[in-house]
């Protein structure tokens, strides 16, 4: 298919590199201009200097971009993605928005003639360099059979949740539940240093049983060693979690451990980690001061 792929980011750059790789015409765009242009020489792309003119003519427009007003920047207006796109054609976001953007766009888009559909990821930016991130879909169930093929070119798993917002609902929950484990490892491992005991064998242990995670795989020797400098942002981890919380106040639903958490990742910026993997969370209970 004719593609455009919005925002070169650590995750949007190599997701757009997969796409190519699987066979469709792919033209990017990047609010840093020469950013763009670089990838574009490198991979054999084609730049564009608005989104509107990088969705002119496209059957499929993806976008992972920062937050909700980078998507509403990219989306709408004059150079906006949906002054170039025709009836017919599809929307894709995978930026890590709100439940209420996803719902805004797909009526912006359906009145337009236009597919949407919300699709947040995880993996962070090692699975969009490998091709296998997990894709979270909101929309409906003819225009998600239309985009799946492409989307597969960087995911090991995509699946429609519901209908638009339930992408995000769900990315919400995948955060809800990797904050709570990464404190709960922080919280084991450190005890197990202070308690004198050696914590590479600690992990090699209970990694074979009922605590194994993620997590616990790929974070716990690093996190032994103190080494944050690589993966997914805390400010990330942050504006993901602002989201979350937002979406349970108006949904009623309680969640003390992640708003605790929440504070704890503050703490890590206060610290000067805001580029920190979101596994530093162990430096704060290490912290003495």
């Amino acid at each position: 298919m004719k593609t455009a792929f919005l925002g070169m980011g650590v995750m949007g750059a190599p997701m757009a590199r997969h796409l190519a790789k699987g066979g469709h015409d792919v033209t990017i765009y990047n609010r840093t201009a020469s950013k763009a242009e670089a990838l574009a020489r490198e991979h054999g792309l084609t730049a564009a200097a608005t989104p509107a003119s990088a969705a002119k003519g496209c059957e499929v427009v993806f976008m992972c971009v920062g937050n909700d007003d980078d998507v509403r920047s990219v989306v709408y207006g004059d150079d906006g993605a949906l002054a170039g796109m025709a009836s017919g054609t599809i929307l894709v976001d995978h930026t890590t928005a709100s439940a209420d953007l996803a719902r805004e766009l797909a009526e912006r888009c359906d009145n337009a003639g236009i597919g949407f559909i919300d699709a947040p990821v995880s993996g962070g930016q090692a699975g969009a360099e490998n091709g296998a991130l997990t894709v979270m879909c909101g929309g409906n169930q003819a225009t998600f059979d239309r985009v799946k093929p492409a989307i597969d070119c960087f995911a090991k798993s995509c699946k429609l949740m519901g209908e638009s917002g339930a992408g995000q609902l769900t990315k919400m929950v995948n955060q809800i539940c990797i904050a709570g484990l990464v404190q709960a490892l922080s919280e084991g491992l450190n005890f197990a240093q202070k308690a004198g005991l050696d914590g590479e064998k600690v992990l090699d242990v209970i990694s074979k049983g009922a605590a194994q995670s993620w997590q616990m795989d790929n974070r716990g020797p690093t996190m032994l060693k103190n080494e944050f400098d690589f993966g997914f942002a805390v400010d990330w981890m942050r504006k993901d979690l602002s989201i979350v919380l937002e979406e349970a106040r108006s949904n009623g639903a309680r969640v003390p451990v992640t708003a605790l958490v929440d504070q704890f990742y503050a703490h890590v910026q206060a610290k000067g980690g805001n580029r920190y993997d979101t596994s530093s969370l162990i430096a704060v209970l290490r912290d003495e001061s």
